[in-house]
């Protein structure tokens, strides 16, 4: 009985240092492989770390920022309805029939949508700005359309 005891405390020291290690190979990992920015980071810093706008300039662009959040997450909203129509007409047509290409087309025309409502955004946000601002702004957003992430 006490080998079993025994066995099962050697089991249980095994399991938790093998945790202990994925937990700092986890921490070793995002130390020397850091996750990339996500899409947008860099006009985010822009507007928010490296333009001085002044407390009008926050003010309005908190405002906008507000507003295209909840008209994107409605945006989002609409996308996930249509991703499980897509799934249904996926299920009962098992093929690419009229079903799948009608949930295919409105997916399609809320993500056209969602990419009109961000540049309207973004223009938006750009008329928030003084002359000697726009260039910097100009700059982020380019590099955000064509930043291939590497």
């Amino acid at each position: 009985m006490n080998g079993s005891r025994s066995g099962r405390g050697w089991l249980a020291f095994g399991v938790a240092a093998c945790f202990l290690a994925a937990i700092g190979g986890v921490f070793v990992g995002r130390m020397l492989f850091p996750a990339p920015p996500p899409p947008g980071a860099e006009l985010h810093d822009v507007l928010h770390h490296r333009l001085t706008l002044d407390a009008g300039q926050q003010a309005q662009l908190q405002l906008l920022e507000q507003r295209f959040a909840v008209q994107r997450r409605a945006l989002e909203l609409d996308l996930r309805a249509d991703n499980a129509r897509l799934a249904e007409a996926m299920e009962a047509e098992h093929g690419n029939g009229p079903l799948v290409t009608a949930a295919v087309d409105r997916s399609h025309a809320v993500l056209g949508e969602l990419q009109k409502a961000t540049l309207a955004h973004i223009f938006a946000m750009r008329q928030l700005l003084r002359p000697d601002q726009t260039m910097p702004f100009d700059k982020a957003v380019v590099k955000a359309l064509t930043d291939d992430g590497q």
